[in-house]
């Protein structure tokens, strides 16, 4: 079992995703770098937050089109474990490998904070550990985490049960006021059709341990573990 965390000029938490996996969760794990093709053999792959390439453009529009992509893409494809996180999220949407858009947040503003979310759905390889309308509490730090889509796009998603994450109120209410950027549906997270490939705006990575002022977000680390073990 080894996890690969890949680096795009301008990614700030590769570190942080590896560290969780190496320290935290004691696994094999390795950084992969945005100019390689070569997945070296990974078993999952995490694509962290940040800049890539500085946002120009359009937030992940570049990297999306990093020579590191055409694998991911064949290995998402393949059925391997791919999870966005943040500009993550960006990349995998500006890449085909999850539908929608991250817009500018609906107050124009980057916001960095504590926010609730609430498992939506637990079947997943990156939920499993959750438990139905179970409640998390993750750190938010984006300018560009508005998610948008079209109707039909949108009413897949909620027929599939796609919607693998929404932003709430501690205790687990789905309204405009915990709605933290004006994404559509309160979506925090989505997963594709064959759920093997999570997008997600909110920071587990920074909410891996207690010390960090919660530790919920490891909860989706763990549970990419476990659907290694089992698979």
């Amino acid at each position: 079992m080894k996890f690969g965390v890949i680096i795009f000029p301008g990614s700030n938490c590769d570190q942080d995703v590896h560290d969780v996996f190496a320290q935290v969760a004691k696994q094999p794990v390795t950084f992969l770098w945005h100019d390689s093709q070569d997945l070296e053999d990974c078993d999952a792959i995490v694509l962290p937050g940040g800049f890539a390439y500085g946002d120009y453009m359009r937030t992940g529009a570049i990297a999306a089109m990093s020579p590191i992509m055409g694998p991911v893409k064949k290995f998402a494809k393949s059925g391997g474990l791919v999870a966005g996180i943040c500009n993550g999220f960006q990349i995998l949407c500006e890449a085909g490998l999850l539908p929608g858009v991250l817009m500018r947040n609906a107050g124009l503003k980057y916001i960095c904070k504590q926010v609730w979310i609430r498992c939506e759905n637990p079947d997943t390889p990156f939920t499993s550990t959750c438990s139905k309308s179970e409640v998390l509490k993750v750190p938010i730090g984006h300018m560009d985490g508005n998610y948008f889509c079209d109707k039909p796009t949108l009413e897949e998603l909620q027929r599939e049960d796609r919607v693998v994450f929404r932003y709430c109120t501690p205790q687990g209410k789905i309204n405009v006021a915990a709605n933290p950027n004006g994404s559509l549906d309160n979506i925090a997270g989505i997963c594709n059709r064959e759920r093997n490939v999570l997008g997600m705006m909110p920071h587990p990575d920074r909410s891996s341990e207690a010390m960090l002022g919660s530790a919920d977000g490891l909860k989706i680390f763990q549970s990419m573990v476990a659907a290694m073990v089992t698979k």
